[in-house]
């Protein structure tokens, strides 16, 4: 997956331009992740905030739209490509200014990227 492709929705996902998928139920590889609180594109990389609810300790995770899978309307559900432990482990979201900073969303795509370097999301 090339850092461009971690930042857009696959064209197979699903996803239409029309759709806010706010409040949507997030399900990793392995079971539910949380649900999308927001959707934002600063610096054109698209991402979803994810609330993680009391799963992480309450608090959120920010993921590219390239590990989304699947968008399904008649469930209200995105699936991503990555397990519940590798949503986990992503460099930790702590203020809503982080999704705004180049820097931040820079090293939260580095790791994606090297999810999908190893095989365990799709390319």
């Amino acid at each position: 997956m090339t850092m461009l492709a971690l930042w857009s929705y696959t064209v197979d996902s699903g996803r239409t331009e029309e759709q806010d998928l706010t409040g949507w139920t997030v399900e990793a590889a392995d079971g539910t992740v949380g649900h999308v609180d927001r959707e934002a594109a600063p610096h054109g990389m698209r991402h979803l905030v994810v609330d993680t609810g009391v799963w992480v300790f309450g608090r959120s995770a920010v993921v590219p739209v390239g590990a989304v899978t699947t968008v399904d309307p008649a469930e209200r559900r995105v699936t991503l490509a990555c397990t519940r432990d590798q949503v986990k482990d992503a460099p930790r979201f702590r203020t809503d200014s982080e999704t705004m900073n180049h820097e931040y969303l820079s090293a939260v795509g580095d790791y994606y990227a090297r999810l999908a370097a190893r095989g365990t999301t799709p390319a």
